[in-house]
C-alpha cells in the first residue's frame, strides 16, 4: 500500500489535477491511497472570505466557485459534468453560510473557521476522484471527516492517533480490496466533541502521515512542485539541487525553520512508526526526490540545506534582576505560553535574552506584559538563516566558516541549536537573498561554480 499526497500546486488546474491523476493510475498495482490538498489557492481564498465583510466575503466565494466548476467542468465528461458541480456547489453553499453566520464581524478561529477552510478539501477530494473515473480508474470518495479525529483545538488541532487508525483501518481496505482507489482530502477532521477541526495549515501533509502510519504503509510520497527536498530555496538559488536522503531531525529542522516543501509534524506519524516519507515532483514524476528515514546511511556531507524564515521580529529583554536570579526565564516564557506564541530562537546573556517569533498578532500584550519587570524592544522585518545537517553536531569549524561567508553584513543573533544539527542566525530582511546566497555558496561550492569551470 502506498499513501500518495498531493498538495495545493499538483492541483492548481485541470492539467495538474489529470497530470496528478496519471501518475496515481501508474501506481495502481501498489495499492494507492490518495490524499489531497485544496485546489491551487482555495484556502487562503476562504480565509480570506472568512476575514471580510458580509459583501466581500460573498463576492469571493462567487468568485472562487466560478472558477472551481470550470475546472470540474474540464475534467470530467458531459455525461458527468452535471453531478459533480451539484456537488461542487453543495459544498459553496456551506461555505456561504458559514460566511453569512459570521454576518460583517468575519470568522474568529473557531469550529465555524475550520469548517469553512475545510471546505476546499472537500471539493478537491470530490473533484480529484471524479476525475480517477474519467480515465477509467475506479476511485472511491471518503470523507476525511468521517476517519480523522483530533482533539478540539480549533486551527490546529492535535490528532487522535488510536482512534483515527480504527477508522481507518476499518474503511480503507474495503475499498482497495474491491479494486478501487481511496481518495480523501487532506487537512480536515473531526474533534472527539463533533465540532469541525483542521490539522493547521499544510496539514494535508500530516494526514497523509497519519494514513501511512495506521495503515502500515510501503511508503508515504508527498507530491509537490519541487524535485524534492533542496540544498536551498530554488527561487533564491537557481542552482539548488534535490538531497537524495534525509533523517528525520534533518528534515523536521528544515520545515520547522522555513523549508517550503514539508509541514514540520508531518513526518514523525509515520517515520515514527517506520515508514519513509518521499518527496517528489509531480511535474517531473519520473525523478528521485528525497527519501526520509529514521536512520539513513552515513553520509560524507555535512550540510545538507540552508533554509530560512521571514517577517521574522527580535525580541530584546533586559533586567539587571535577571543577573543571579532565578525564575526569570521561567517568567519570560510563561508570558509566551499565556498568549499562544511559539518561540523560534533563544540567545541569553547574564542580564539579557533575545528571542525571535514569526507572530506579531499578540506582540502588543506580551509586550506590555514584559514591560513589568524588564526593559524591552521589538525589532520586525528580520529573517532567521539555519544552516542544517545532522554531521554539524561531530564537526569543527561550522560556525566559523558560516561567519566568513556573511562578512559585512550584520548578524543581530545567532544560535546552535540543543539538537546540534543546526547552526541560525537572524539578519535584516534586506539581507536575506545575500546571506543565504553566500552560506550556499560557502558549502555547496560545486554547485556555485560557472558551468565549465574547473575544480581548484
Amino acid at each position: 500500500m502506498l499513501v500518495m499526497k498531493f498538495g495545493g500546486t499538483s492541483l492548481a488546474t485541470a492539467g495538474a489535477i489529470e497530470r496528478a491523476c496519471a501518475i496515481v493510475e501508474r501506481a495502481r498495482q501498489r495499492d494507492p491511497v490518495v490524499v489531497v490538498s485544496a485546489i491551487g489557492d482555495t484556502t487562503d481564498q476562504l480565509a480570506a472570505a472568512a476575514d471580510s465583510d458580509l459583501e466581500r466575503g460573498r463576492a469571493i466565494l462567487a468568485d472562487l466557485r466560478n472558477a472551481t466548476e470550470a475546472t470540474a467542468r474540464a475534467l470530467v465528461s458531459e455525461a458527468d459534468a452535471d453531478g459533480l458541480v451539484a456537488r461542487v456547489r453543495a459544498v459553496f453553499e456551506d461555505a456561504a453560510e458559514l460566511v453569512g453566520r459570521a454576518g460583517s464581524s468575519g470568522l474568529e478561529q473557531s469550529a465555524e473557521l475550520d469548517a469553512l477552510l475545510a471546505c476546499g478539501e472537500r471539493i478537491s477530494s470530490e473533484v480529484t476522484a471524479f476525475a480517477l473515473r474519467k480515465r477509467g480508474v475506479t476511485a472511491t470518495h471518503l470523507d476525511a471527516r468521517k476517519l480523522f479525529v483530533t482533539d478540539s483545538r480549533h486551527g490546529g488541532a492535535d490528532a487522535l492517533f488510536e482512534v483515527t487508525k480504527q477508522r481507518l483501518r476499518a474503511a480503507v481496505p474495503p475499498v482497495l480490496a474491491a479494486g478501487a482507489v481511496p481518495v480523501m482530502g487532506g487537512f480536515i477532521a473531526t474533534a472527539d466533541d463533533g465540532s469541525a477541526t483542521t490539522l493547521g495549515r499544510g496539514g494535508s501533509d500530516f494526514t497523509a502521515s497519519l494514513a501511512g502510519a495506521a495503515l502500515d504503509a510501503e511508503e508515504v510520497q508527498i507530491w509537490t512542485d519541487v524535485d524534492g527536498v533542496m540544498t536551498a530555496d530554488p527561487s533564491l538559488i537557481s542552482s539548488a539541487r534535490s538531497l537524495d536522503v534525509l533523517s528525520l531531525l534533518e528534515a523536521s529542522e528544515l520545515a520547522y525553520f522555513g523549508g517550503r516543501v514539508l509541514h514540520p509534524a508531518t513526518m514523525h506519524p509515520a517515520i515514527e512508526h517506520g515508514i519513509p516519507i518521499r518527496v517528489l515532483n509531480s511535474t517531473r514524476p519520473g525523478g528521485r526526490g528525497t527519501l526520509i528515514v529514521k536512520h539513513p546511511p552515513e553520509s560524507a556531507q555535512v550540510v545538507k540545506s540552508v533554509v530560512y524564515k521571514e517577517n521574522i521580529t527580535l525580541i530584546d529583554i533586559y533586567s539587571t534582576r535577571m543577573l543571579m536570579a532565578h525564575g526569570f526565564l521561567a517568567r519570560i516564557f510563561a508570558i509566551f505560553e499565556r498568549h499562544k506564541t511559539s518561540v523560534d530562537m533563544v540567545s541569553t546573556s547574564e542580564v539579557s535574552v533575545s528571542l525571535t517569533v514569526d507572530r506579531s498578532d499578540k506582540l502588543s500584550q506580551i509586550l506590555s506584559d514584559l514591560g513589568e519587570f524588564a526593559q524591552v524592544k521589538a525589532t520586525p522585518g528580520k529573517a532567521i538563516v539555519c544552516v542544517v545537517g545532522e554531521r554539524i553536531r561531530y564537526t569543527l569549524g561550522i560556525a566559523a566558516r558560516v561567519f566568513q561567508a556573511l562578512e559585512g553584513i550584520h548578524i543581530r543573533m545567532i544560535s546552535l541549536g540543543a539538537s546540534r544539527v543546526n547552526v541560525g542566525f537572524v539578519v535584516d530582511e534586506d539581507h536575506l537573498a545575500a546571506a543565504v546566497g553566500r552560506v550556499h555558496a560557502a558549502f555547496f561550492p560545486e554547485l556555485s561554480r560557472p558551468p565549465g569551470a574547473s575544480q581548484q
